[in-house]
């Protein structure tokens, strides 16, 4: 029953048209009961859409918008090939394709892999980036015959896979190329756009009769630690001079730690220790950065728990504070236990006995 149904469609409807009411069918075949077409039979080509006469795997007749009766005069390439002189009286056959001439819109594209640039500031890094794209038939020729081929229906998902890979590859050209240093690339997204999409089409336009009307980049990122790398760095800068930024955080501290006696020997020793930093600190001239110290080789004992290691310089300093005492238990490299601070020969200088003040003068 089917195929009588079919005979019978094809001698009595003589209509060739395209009713599309997908939005990503690039080209469709018509169906038609072994491709009869009659003398006269009416073309319908809609805008947005353009239709091929295939004769024998050869592209012959294109036919933009518009209607059409079928005869020798408007199919001078199908004539030829047919060997029709003076017209034809018989239904010919030949395979009618409608290409979709419209543009497909919201497809997606982005880098699989993270791209490698050499950085002018930076050195080596990685970058990632995705956007949108649209694509349009803009030579049914060629697309019927490099991607189409025999098959019923070609839709926009076929091809996407190959789009985002020249896209991919272009954008990596393009910044290899452009040498934009990282930091520079969000103030360029809409110049980088305009020419990766010129270079796309110069890649898919003879090969496969197709164009990207819109090719935008939506962002281009690095990778998670260079990015808090450069949030640590915008905070560098923001702070200014590290020096009395350092001062400030050591004064904050000491002062936390004296609002918090309860901290106990850890806090004690903290304390200590930002007491002889700054100490260390305020002997530099104002505005210049403090030397690094020298080798720290001392210990202290603060309520049972080892402080340090300072240098010989700190702990005279806090020998001059007050904050070392003669009986503070001290320990260095080469010493067999801890010993009071009076009874190393390196620190006992520091402990010599003031000397009284001297007598009144003599009654004149």
């Amino acid at each position: 029953m089917g195929f009588w149904m079919d005979k019978l469609r094809a001698e009595l409807v003589d209509i060739i048209e395209w009713i599309d009411d997908s939005k990503h069918t690039m080209t469709w075949r018509f169906p038609r009961y072994q491709n009869e077409i009659k003398n006269g039979a009416q073309l319908i080509v809609r805008p947005g859409q353009m239709a091929l006469f295939v004769h024998r795997g050869q592209v012959a007749d294109v036919f933009e918008p518009g209607h059409y009766e079928l005869k020798t005069d408007n199919l001078p390439i199908l004539a030829t090939l047919q060997g029709w002189k003076h017209g034809f009286n018989s239904p010919f056959r030949s395979e009618v394709y409608f290409v979709n001439t419209t543009q497909i819109t919201d497809l997606k594209w982005g880098t699989p892999n993270p791209i490698m640039l050499r950085d002018p500031e930076f050195g080596p890094i990685r970058l990632r980036a995705f956007g949108n794209y649209s694509l349009k038939a803009n030579d049914p020729r060629i697309l019927v015959k490099e991607l189409v081929g025999t098959n019923a229906e070609f839709h926009s998902e076929e091809i996407n896979e190959l789009l985002r890979s020249i896209i991919n590859s272009s954008f990596a050209d393009l910044i290899g190329e452009s040498k934009y240093a990282a930091l520079d690339l969000a103030s360029k997204y809409t110049e980088i756009s305009i020419e990766l999409k010129k270079l796309v089409n110069e890649r898919i336009d003879d090969e496969y009769g197709l164009e990207t009307p819109q090719l935008l980049i939506v962002n281009i990122s690095l990778p998670e630690t260079v990015e808090k790398a450069l949030d640590t760095r915008t905070s560098m800068g923001v702070i200014g001079d590290m020096n009395k930024f350092q001062q400030f955080q050591m004064g904050q501290a000491m002062l936390s730690a004296a609002e918090n006696p309860s901290g106990g020997g850890a806090a004690d020793g903290m304390g200590l220790g930002m007491g002889f930093a700054m100490a260390n600190r305020m002997m530099q001239s104002p505005g210049q950065m403090a030397p690094p110290p020298p080798p720290a080789a001392w210990h202290i004992a603060v309520n049972g728990q080892s402080q340090g290691p300072y240098s010989l310089e700190q702990i005279s300093q806090g020998i001059a504070a007050g904050q070392v005492t003669d009986q503070t238990q001290v320990w260095s490299a080469g010493m067999s236990g801890w010993l009071p601070a009076s009874q190393v020969p390196q620190l006992t200088g520091y402990f010599q006995a003031t000397p009284p003040p001297p007598p009144p003068p003599p009654a004149g």
